[in-house]
């Protein structure tokens, strides 16, 4: 499991922006996508923002991680964070 708390301080570190959050009307839908991912800032390189709108936390994060990781810098520190189990 991902420990959110220590990968959101390490984004921040880097200066990445970040904000997740979850829609309860969204939740509500058959098919709808309550979880939305942002992140930007200085850290994205020349790359305003990356956004996804999923089902699930864990969807979120590994599609922001992956599409970092195509950033400009040294992100192969997210390998510890990609890909991990779920419960």
């Amino acid at each position: 499991m991902i420990d959110v708390e220590l990968l959101m301080d390490e984004l921040g570190r880097r200066q990445v922006d970040v904000l997740i959050r979850v829609d309860r009307e969204r939740m509500a839908q058959f098919n709808g996508r309550p979880w939305t991912m942002l992140l930007s800032g200085p850290g994205l390189g020349g790359r305003q923002v990356i956004r996804v709108d999923t089902r699930t936390l864990p969807d979120a994060l590994d599609h922001c991680l992956a599409e970092l990781a195509t950033c400009p810098g040294d992100w192969a520190w997210l390998d510890a964070y990609r890909g991990l189990p779920r419960p």
